[in-house]
């Protein structure tokens, strides 16, 4: 173990990562404790509890939410009458979900003047596309996020292509950076990001940082923020982790944003951390994807990160000051054709945005459906959209890793393989290590580049952004990169699942109880 890889994993025993773990542990065993001695020792209480759990389940089985879900719930609570039953009513009663959920209400009207469909560009799109305008609809309503026209749109086909691109876009702001990750390690990706922050920062240029906090538990120091505030960068750890049992720890920011000056913003998969630009290997070559938008478009990612930021806020947030200088000119011709709609989806609400367009691309494909994943979790609806797709005779191909970064999830994975390749949905593993894009491309003329996962997390616990192009020059690019990759894969075949390792299927048989938790 080298020295870099030492320290780390001594922060991690010693430092508050093992600290907050150990007493989450305390606490689940206390309450555990305290069930089982009330089941073995007072038969009248335990009755009483064995009708609640009655009653608990019931209200699981009746409640607005996803059936795998509900029955990932629905067994525990019946195995453990009193501790499960207990546990769900303790994490529905959550007052601080409720709370910030009512926070997030409040941020989401402030925001909606700044996006507001433009009516042109809606009748436009409904004379050429009803099918589309009526998605947009349902998105602009739903999910809070208008499409937009004229919007230059730049793919990425790798981390390594990104980073100098955003290093070169991060060095023109003169306003402001907005900043939005999941994960941030130091080394070559992140500093060079960082001197460039606190170089602009020392200049005048407003430098926000926001990152998650399960995302960078055993990566960042706990005072990093402070750190960076005297480099003149505000920071912020979005629900950092914190020694007590609460469900809004389960609802992490997964979102990938980077937004500059108003015009210019960046999304995908891609984090800040040397795995994803394959500055050091972790699971073989490492494939992920981004966008970089200019135009109009941008707007919707802007108002994504100050609705987030703002969660912690207390002061009134003046969000038209940081729209796009009107004087500004674009460098470069920002009509690729076509639309551009970003989206952001909240586990706080109840759409399943993220999820919506993804079936919607399947439910209407007509000659293909393209998809690169690092996950594959699925829920009811999601195995039939994909089943139906490949049985009515639309390509349904799927990339997944052949070099998993947590074997579980991909033991999980296999699990589905056999279902969807009797359907005739063809599966593919990326041999040189390890797919962490999540893109979505369908004939020729849609495609989705962004943050959501295929697996429970991403679709229904996680805040998560994306972007759906339509008829944009840039879905030729995804797709052309998607069959670069496909020609670096290895075709997983029905045979290949029956000689799977028997212990390894029941693993991912067993595990598929958990999935929802996953």
């Amino acid at each position: 173990m080298n020295g870099k890889k030492w320290k780390k994993f001594l922060r991690i025993i010693f430092g508050r990562t093992a600290f907050v773990m150990l007493f989450l542990l305390i606490q689940i065993a206390v309450l555990f404790g305290a069930f089982q001695w009330l089941s073995e020792h007072i038969f009248f209480v335990y009755g009483g509890f064995t009708l609640l759990s009655t009653v608990v389940v019931i209200y699981i089985i009746n409640k607005r939410q996803n059936p795998i879900y509900q029955l990932a719930w629905v067994i525990p609570v019946l195995i453990f009458p009193v501790f499960g039953a207990m546990f769900y009513i303790f994490l529905e009663l959550q007052v601080g979900t409720r709370r910030i959920a009512r926070r997030l209400e409040v941020i989401l009207k402030q925001t909606k003047p700044w996006l507001e469909q433009n009516e042109m560009v809606m009748a436009r799109l409904s004379r050429e596309n009803q099918r589309i305008a009526h998605l947009a609809g349902y998105m602009g309503k739903y999910g809070g996020y208008p499409i937009y026209d004229k919007t230059y749109v730049e793919y990425f086909p790798l981390g390594d292509e990104l980073f100098p691109r955003l290093l070169e876009e991060l060095e023109k702001a003169e306003r402001y950076i907005f900043m939005e990750y999941f994960i941030v390690e130091e080394g070559r990706f992140w500093d060079s990001v960082l001197e460039i922050l606190a170089k602009k920062a020392r200049d005048g240029v407003e430098v926000r940082f926001l990152y998650d906090g399960m995302g960078c538990l055993t990566l960042l120091p706990y005072h990093y923020p402070q750190r960076l505030e005297r480099m003149g960068i505000h920071c912020k750890v979005f629900f950092p982790v914190k020694p007590a049992l609460t469900s809004y720890q389960n609802n992490r920011d997964h979102r990938k944003i980077t937004v500059i000056d108003g015009h210019t913003a960046f999304t995908g998969g891609i984090n800040l951390a040397d795995e994803y630009i394959n500055e050091i290997v972790r699971f073989g070559h490492w494939k992920d994807t981004a966008v970089m938008l200019k135009g109009e478009a941008v707007t919707s990612f802007l108002m994504m990160f100050l609705q987030m930021w703002n969660v912690s806020e207390r002061k009134e947030e003046d969000y038209g000051r940081y729209l796009r200088d009107p004087d500004y000119r674009y460098p470069l011709d920002l009509d690729m054709g076509g639309y551009v709609m970003p989206y952001g989806d909240s586990p706080l609400d109840e759409e399943a945005v993220g999820e919506s367009v993804y079936l919607d691309i399947l439910n209407d494909a007509a000659n293909y459906v393209h998809i690169m994943t690092p996950y594959l979790i699925l829920d009811s609806d999601m195995i039939t959209s994909l089943t139906f797709a490949a049985k009515k005779g639309v390509q349904v191909i799927i990339i997944m890793p052949h070099v998993p970064d947590k074997i579980y999830a991909y033991y999980l994975a296999r699990s589905y393989y056999q279902e969807l390749l009797a359907a005739g949905v063809r599966i593919f593993e990326y041999t040189p290590g390890f797919v962490h894009a999540k893109v979505f491309t369908s004939d020729g003329e849609k495609a989705v580049v962004g943050s959501v996962n295929l697996d429970y997390r991403s679709l229904y616990l996680h805040f998560e952004c994306a972007v759906y192009l339509y008829q944009n020059r840039a879905v030729e690019d995804v797709e052309k990169d998607f069959q670069k990759t496909l020609k670096q894969c290895q075709e997983i075949t029905m045979e290949d699942c029956r000689r799977y390792p028997l212990l390894k299927q029941l693993a991912g048989a067993g595990l598929r109880l958990f999935a929802p938790l996953m």
